[in-house]
């Protein structure tokens, strides 16, 4: 049997010129992401965001407009997510050393320079670009094959 698509959402938070990134895997750092993770039903995608941002960095934010719609898939198996990325600002919290995702999964967090994120491992290969970017329109990444 086939499982269902899975729906996530995710933020794309610039501080000063950084971009925060949270570990992908957990208890691992080999591949980084923009914090978020799956939606919940009867949660609007935004009100999801804002709690898997809490969870996993503690910090609050605004959530703005939607950036991105990225698909990644195992093409081996039956695993298949559709991530929308929302544009988000800090409005309140801040990221502690002690901070735990509740969750169990993030346990790194970091903030990085367009330089440095070149340098890592990083989920979407469009995730440089799209953070960066001034453009107002909504970007889609079709089926990206899963790193395992």
């Amino acid at each position: 049997m086939t499982r269902p698509i899975r729906l996530a959402t995710r933020a794309i938070i610039l501080h000063e010129n950084r971009l925060l990134l949270v570990n992908a895997w957990k208890g691992r750092t080999g591949l980084w992401c923009a914090p978020g993770g799956g939606a919940e039903p009867h949660s609007s995608l935004p009100e999801n965001l804002i709690r898997e941002v809490h969870e996993e960095t503690g910090l609050q934010i605004d959530v703005g407009p939607v950036c991105l719609i990225n698909e990644f898939h195992d093409p081996n198996g039956d695993f298949h997510q559709t991530d929308i990325y929302f544009r988000a600002q800090i409005i309140g919290g801040e990221i502690a050393a002690d901070w735990a995702d509740p969750e169990g999964i993030v346990s790194h967090r970091k903030w990085v320079t367009r330089a440095e994120l070149a340098q890592i491992k990083v989920k979407p290969d469009s995730l440089a670009a799209l953070a960066w970017s001034d453009a107002d329109a909504i970007s889609y990444d079709p089926l990206e094959p899963i790193v395992r």
